[in-house]
C-alpha cells in the first residue's frame, strides 16, 4: 500500500461528513432500512465491487477483488438507529422519532471511506475484502442473519479475519481494544408471579403477588453477588415491573423483566440451572407460584489474541502509540458482532469520538437522546479500517501522519 493512506482519507473527509449527516437526518430502525441501503449502494456504485443485497433485511454485502489470489478479510458496519427522539439540537438532527444515538451512521460512513481507499489500491491487494453493511444490530441479531446469508463466504473463500470499529465517548481520537472477552453476552429474564386477587382493604383474604415481586427484585442482587465470581462478573438489572391497574384491587399476577449481562458460558449456564428454583422458592414463601423464563441473546464478544495484537500494532504504526490503548477490562454492554467473532478470528475496536474540547466524563453516553459524535474523525476511522484489512491482504501501508 502506498504511503498516502491517511492523507487520501483526509481528502475524502468532506464527502464522508456529508454522507454521515445525510444518514443522521434520516435514521431507520430494525431490519428494513431502505433509505440507508440506497445511500450505501449509491456510494459503492462507482467502486466496481461485487454487491449482494439481502432478501428479508436491508443488508449489503460488497466484495473487493484484489489483483491476485489470496486470503479474504471482512470489515463490518452496522446501519440501524434507535427508536429515540433526538434532543441534540444539531442542524442535521433527526425529526422522525428515531436517532443514530449509538453512532451507526458514523460506522456506515467510515466503512464507505475504507471501501473507497481500498478500491483505489486494488492492484496492491492479494486476496479479497468483504464489506458487511448490517441492519438490526440494536435488536434482532442482524449479524447472525447475514452469516446465514453467506457474508463470511461472500468472496468464495471463508474470511480469515474480521474487524469492526465502534464509536463512543472518550478521549478524542483514541482507539481502545483488548484480547479475549471485550463485551458481555446479552440475555433477558422474565418472571411472572401468580397469587389470588382480592380487595386492597382485606389482603389477608387474598394471596398478594406484589410483595413477592418486591422481595425478588432485591433478593436477586444478593443472589448475583453470592453465586458468581467477581472476576467473571454478572450484571442483572430489573428494568420493567408490572402489577395491577386499579388502586384498591390486589391483582392475581405481578412480575418483572430484567436484562442480564454475562462474560462466560459457565455463568449463563448457572443462571439457567439455578434461577428458576430461586425465584420459585421465594414465591412459594408468599403462597404464590412462579413462571421464570431465561432468554439467551447475543453471545459474549471475544477478540482473538493474534488479531487483536495485529490490530493494535497496525493502529500504532498509523496513529502513534499515544492514540492506541489496551483496555483493562471488558464492557458489560453487548454487540451482535459477537456472532461473527464466534465463527472467525478478529477484533472489535472502540474509537473515541467525543468532540475536542469537551470533557468525556461529562458528555452523554451512547443511546442518550443527546449523544454526539465528532464526524471530523471519520477520515481516521476510514483509514484505520482500511489498514486493518490491508494487514491481511496487502503490504501494510507506510502511512503518513
Amino acid at each position: 500500500m502506498i504511503n498516502t493512506l491517511r492523507a487520501e482519507a483526509d481528502s475524502l473527509l468532506p464527502e464522508l461528513i456529508a454522507l454521515r449527516r445525510r444518514l443522521h437526518a434520516t435514521p431507520e430502525t430494525g431490519f428494513h432500512l431502505p433509505l440507508t441501503q440506497a445511500a450505501v449502494l449509491e456510494a459503492l456504485a462507482p467502486l466496481g465491487l461485487e454487491i449482494t443485497t439481502g432478501t428479508d433485511l436491508s443488508s449489503v454485502m460488497a466484495v473487493l477483488r484484489g489483483s491476485s489470489e489470496g486470503p479474504s478479510v471482512l470489515l463490518r458496519a452496522d446501519m440501524d438507529a434507535l427508536p429515540i427522539t433526538e434532543a441534540t439540537g444539531l442542524p442535521y438532527a433527526s425529526t422522525n422519532g428515531s436517532m443514530h444515538a449509538c453512532g451507526h451512521d458514523m460506522h456506515t460512513a467510515g466503512l464507505i471511506g475504507a471501501a473507497r481507499l481500498l478500491a483505489e489500491r486494488r492492484n496492491e491487494i492479494a486476496g479479497s475484502v468483504v464489506f458487511m453493511f448490517q441492519p438490526a444490530e440494536e435488536a434482532g441479531g442482524g449479524a447472525a442473519l447475514m452469516i446465514r446469508d453467506g457474508v463470511l463466504d461472500a468472496a468464495g473463500v471463508r474470511v480469515e479475519a474480521a474487524y469492526g470499529v465502534h464509536v463512543g465517548p472518550g478521549v478524542h481520537g483514541r482507539f481502545q481494544t483488548k484480547p479475549g472477552p471485550i463485551m458481555a453476552g446479552s440475555n433477558a429474564i422474565k418472571v411472572r408471579i401468580r397469587g389470588r386477587g382480592g380487595h386492597g382493604a382485606r389482603p389477608h383474604l387474598a394471596v398478594d403477588p406484589v410483595p413477592a415481586v418486591a422481595e425478588l427484585v432485591l433478593a436477586l442482587q444478593n443472589w448475583v453477588t453470592r453465586r458468581f465470581d467477581a472476576f467473571d462478573p454478572v450484571v442483572l438489572t430489573v428494568t420493567k415491573l408490572f402489577a395491577g391497574d386499579v388502586l384498591n384491587v390486589i391483582p392475581d399476577e405481578a412480575g418483572f423483566s430484567a436484562t442480564l449481562r454475562t462474560l462466560s458460558a459457565a455463568s449463563i449456564a448457572t443462571v439457567q440451572r439455578e434461577l428458576p428454583s430461586f425465584v420459585e422458592h421465594i414465591a412459594a414463601a408468599h403462597g404464590c407460584t412462579a413462571e421464570v423464563e431465561v432468554i439467551v441473546g447475543y453471545p459474549v464478544t471475544v477478540n482473538s489474541h493474534a488479531e487483536t495484537a495485529s490490530a493494535m500494532e497496525t493502529l500504532r504504526a498509523m496513529f502513534g502509540g499515544g492514540r492506541v490503548e489496551e483496555l483493562d477490562s471488558p464492557f458489560m454492554a453487548s454487540e451482535d458482532f459477537s456472532y461473527v467473532l464466534a465463527e472467525v478470528p478478529g477484533a472489535f475496536v472502540f474509537f473515541r469520538t467525543t468532540p475536542a474540547g469537551l470533557d468525556p466524563a461529562e458528555v452523554e453516553m451512547n443511546h442518550s437522546p443527546r449523544a454526539i459524535f465528532d464526524d471530523g474523525l471519520l477520515a481516521d476511522q476510514a483509514a484505520a479500517l482500511a489498514a486493518l484489512a490491508a494487514s491481511h491482504v496487502g503490504r501494510r501501508p507506510e502511512v503518513s501522519a
